[in-house]
């Protein structure tokens, strides 16, 4: 009997201890949020009103990567990117300098027209709060750990006004298939509480009225049809992502000179195909939300500005580009099927579930749906974001994302590595079927 007592008074102790460390990180993400969304909001406005803002792209990813090179490695990038990495390999520990650097340049980038998202360098700085946090009261490596994820978990809850997304997602992006239960209170408490302490300083979000099909049966077949088209839509983003990786890689000059090119490449762009792709996009987002027409390759531009951005010196996150892409090609899956009138709930079924995909997140990406678009979407977008995820594979935007099981038993693959390290192989011998199909296109390939 003592030793049942015990144990709840041990288990009293640690959910009165976290829910205090929760609060205080919830309230540090909340202020940090608050002041840096304010800041670029302010600095958007005000370059804005310049026609050619943009030109000086090349000059800022110049300036970007000076400061990652010689001063924080750790914010080059998109922020979530690093604080994964941080989190396996380092268990938490983060550059203090990181803060300040990752607010200036992601400012400066997305101000003056880089394509990259606001939600990685929240995430950051509260995961680089949190670890100062751990460092100042000399908390162990555990705690350090459980604290930086409840700062991952507050940036994201308070940036887009969905905090139980926002909480999952910071959990659920961690591995692949598997959710860290030991961290789920904490985080809950300190996304939550972030969420309403930038509430209450003035951030506003955004939430959309969507307008729901009528007949349950007749659109199952296509949102089956979605999610395929989806996690081929990430697919390609990933893709396209490595590939300007490897080709910045490849140029072999002085680091801050492919930021000149990068920025010099964006400017060509621009000129080419408008400003609509550059920064956020967030009037985009919203057209596409509200049924309104939008050029068929949208989604494939915004990636190209978003591969240049993010490998050639621009800072920023990943996930806002993904609403863009998901909610443009969202429209585009409506045009193809001749559904127009239903083109914004398309657009709204594809925000979520690209991030399902890029992301490995479809438990967060479903849960985002409901929060943005109400829960009448939920049966939708759950469907069409599992099997985008499904679709996408055994590969991520997050390179650093650690792969917790298979996606399917005809793949072999390595679990509990990160996914830039892994290498898929399918075992079509163990399927009659799939091997008959595997021969037939064999057979008919031309000599």
């Amino acid at each position: 009997m003592k030793k049942k007592i015990f144990e709840q008074i041990v288990l009293l102790y640690s959910i009165i201890k976290w829910f205090i460390l929760a609060t205080i990180i919830g309230i540090i993400v909340g202020l940090s949020t608050t002041i840096f969304l304010k800041l670029l909001n302010l600095s958007i406005n005000f370059t804005n009103n310049f026609y050619f803002y943009f030109l000086l792209l090349p000059v800022v990813f110049f300036l970007n990567i000076i400061l990652t090179k010689y001063v924080v490695p750790e914010a080059e990038g998109h922020g979530t990117e690093k604080v994964i990495e941080a989190i396996h390999k380092r268990n938490g520990k983060m550059n203090p300098l990181m803060v300040p650097i990752k607010l200036f340049t992601t400012i400066l980038t997305l101000a003056l027209g880089g394509s990259a998202g606001k939600e990685g360098p929240c995430a950051q700085i509260g995961a680089g709060l949190s670890s100062m946090f751990a460092d100042i009261f000399k908390f162990n490596d555990t705690d350090r750990k459980k604290l930086v994820i409840c700062g991952i978990s507050a940036g994201f809850a308070s940036v887009f006004g969905t905090p139980i997304a926002g909480v999952i997602f910071g959990l659920e992006v961690l591995v692949v298939g598997t959710i860290m239960y030991d961290v789920l209170l904490p985080s809950f408490i300190s996304g939550i509480i972030a969420f309403e302490v930038s509430s209450f300083l003035g951030i506003k979000y955004s939430y959309y009225h969507m307008a729901l099909p009528s007949e349950f049966t007749n659109i199952f077949p296509l949102i089956l049809l979605s999610g395929i088209f989806f996690g081929l839509c990430s697919f390609f983003l990933i893709e396209v992502l490595n590939s300007f990786n490897l080709l910045s890689k490849k140029i072999n000059i002085w680091k801050p000179l492919k930021g000149l090119i990068g920025g010099m490449a964006l400017i060509v762009l621009t000129f080419i195909f408008s400003t609509q792709f550059l920064g956020l996009g967030l009037n985009t987002i919203e057209d596409s939300l509200k049924g309104m027409d939008i050029v068929w390759y949208a989604f494939i531009i915004k990636i190209v500005f978003t591969a240049i951005t993010l490998n050639f010196g621009g800072s920023g996150g990943i996930l806002t580009p993904i609403f863009f892409i998901g909610s443009t090609s969202g429209v585009l899956f409506a045009k193809i099927f001749g559904l127009n009138i239903y083109s914004s709930f398309f657009a709204a079924i594809g925000m979520a579930a690209l991030l399902a995909g890029a992301a490995n997140t479809p438990i967060s990406a479903s849960i985002m749906a409901v929060e943005l678009f109400g829960v009448g979407i939920a049966p939708y977008a759950s469907i069409a974001c599992i099997i985008s995820f499904l679709i996408t594979g055994h590969r991520s935007v997050y390179p650093s994302q650690m792969l917790g099981f298979k996606k399917s038993i005809l793949i072999d693959v390595e679990v509990g590595k990160e996914i830039n390290t892994i290498n898929p192989e399918a075992k079509i011998q163990n399927s009659k079927l799939l091997k008959f199909i595997f021969d037939r296109i064999n057979k008919n390939k031309p000599e």
